[in-house]
């Protein structure tokens, strides 16, 4: 597990956010790099939306690729190992830290494995709306903060804990929210 935390701490925080934009700095000084920032992550990082929504895209697919990954592979429920929900998390603090930008997990079909994933407000209960009626995303973009909501499959072997009491073994669907700031129309 803390194998799996440095590897994607690297990968996200040494450049997979940068987008090719040169005003996003995510904090790793390149040879000769001597600017103020050199070393540094940048806390003022200004996003468009379309930057916001790129990123979104790319954080989806690599959360939801390192957690049916780790839960496959190393998870085993009788073996007292933190859920791989969770050990993500702390994937998720660093990201908040570092980069400004917020995940979270969103409860959408089948049991919530924790309260914080329960829809908070008006987004995401349409979040989960969206998300459960097959929706491939649902976005809001307001007050200089860009939210957007994308599926996590719930496969087979996730039922036994999500959907107890299941008729079917046919997919559920969890989400995953990531929010960040961008630039408005002033800025």
């Amino acid at each position: 597990m803390r194998l799996l935390k440095i590897v994607l701490a690297v990968v996200f925080l040494g450049g997979l956010l940068n987008s090719g934009n040169p005003g996003i700095r995510c904090g790793f000084a390149s040879d000769g790099d001597d600017s103020p920032m050199a070393g540094q992550q940048n806390r003022e990082t200004v996003r468009t939306v379309d930057e916001a929504r790129r990123q979104a895209e790319v954080l989806h697919t690599a959360m939801a690729s390192a957690l049916r990954v780790v839960h496959d592979r190393y998870f085993r429920e009788d073996d007292g190992l933190p859920i791989p929900a969770g050990v993500l998390r702390e994937v998720f603090r660093e990201l908040e830290d570092k980069q400004q930008v917020r995940i979270r997990w969103l409860a959408v079909e089948g049991q919530p494995m924790n309260t914080d994933h329960i829809a908070r407000d008006d987004f995401e209960k349409a979040a989960a709306m969206a998300l459960k009626n097959k929706k491939a995303f649902y976005e809001e973009t307001a007050d200089g903060t860009f939210r957007r909501a994308m599926p996590i499959t719930l496969e087979n072997h996730c039922l036994k804990c999500h959907v107890p009491n299941r008729k079917s073994l046919e997919d559920r669907t969890a989400g995953l929210i990531v929010q960040m700031k961008v630039a408005t129309d002033s800025e």
